[in-house]
């Protein structure tokens, strides 16, 4: 009885030693997650200021981390207000090119008539660059919000409907196959079948589409615009204000990182059980 007791309590021992580490693993990710990438950051930013401020170099060639921080608190509401009409500009067009890509995909995935004639094209237009179709918009559309949202569309289009149409198309046969057995019309099939499939590659172009998103807006309002970030940038460098251009530049990487991780949010809340599958992956991955 004294050796069962006595081994009974060194489990206890070791399940509760055990319980720690596993408490401390999702700590150490989230670490090697953020804590890594902020140190280089951090890291990289004092080498910027420590080389500016060692070689003298001027402000208006290329200013410090802490003059750009400087003008970013200084002309903040002249900053909102073009970040704004930037940000409007890309979520509109971001969801445009959401609902028009998953209708195209979608209907590509039905008939492959369409996607021979439609698949082709869209290559083709990849092919073109959007600086060179942005002015033209500007004489068709005229100016204002509608040529940066029409710029906007193209950009994110083309991963969208690739994504989705591969997710659509990726199901596999058996299970097609033993839903028409089960007397399933096409319908069922898509409802039940292809686009819970399709969801994951749906979330993956989106992620793609919510940081093009950015590049689009700026792609117009730099072809002609009298509002907005990308307009910002424009007109600073002329003036020598490059530390206002960088400020400008700072808020639209924080606005393609954020459109990022909002989208990651949404996926995780509509696809609970692929995050649990990769955090389970990656649990295995520490242990």
């Amino acid at each position: 009885m004294e050796v069962v007791r006595k081994t009974s309590t060194q489990r206890e021992e070791g399940s509760a030693a055990v319980k720690p580490a596993a408490a401390s693993r999702p700590a150490l990710r989230l670490l090697k997650t953020w804590a890594i990438p902020a140190t280089g950051l951090a890291i990289l930013i004092a080498l910027w200021q420590a080389v500016v401020t060692l070689f003298d170099i001027p402000a208006w060639k290329l200013p410090a981390p802490s003059s750009i921080a400087n003008e970013l608190v200084v002309s903040r509401s002249l900053f909102l207000k073009h970040t704004w009409v930037t940000l409007a500009e890309a979520l509109y067009g971001l969801t445009i090119a959401f609902l028009f890509s998953v209708v195209v995909a979608t209907a590509m995935a039905f008939s492959r008539s369409f996607q021979r004639a439609i698949y082709p094209l869209l290559i083709a237009s990849q092919t073109i660059p959007i600086i060179v179709i942005a002015p033209l918009l500007l004489i068709w559309v005229g100016y204002g919000l509608a040529p940066k949202i029409i710029v906007v569309v193209l950009v994110p289009f083309f991963p969208l409907v690739v994504n989705v149409m591969d997710g659509l198309r990726s199901v596999e046969p058996d299970m097609t196959n033993m839903m028409r057995t089960l007397g399933a019309k096409r319908w069922q099939i898509f409802a039940k079948v292809q686009v819970p499939t399709a969801l994951p590659y749906l979330f993956s172009g989106a992620k793609i589409a919510a940081t093009f998103s950015i590049i689009g807006a700026i792609i117009g309002e730099w072809v002609g615009a009298s509002a907005g970030l990308g307009y910002l940038t424009r007109s600073s460098v002329p003036l020598f204000l490059t530390a206002r251009s960088f400020g400008a530049v700072v808020i639209l990487a924080l606005l393609g990182i954020g459109l990022f991780l909002i989208v990651a949010l949404i996926e995780r809340l509509a696809l609970p059980w692929q995050y649990n599958a990769r955090r389970a992956k990656a649990l295995e991955e520490d242990w």
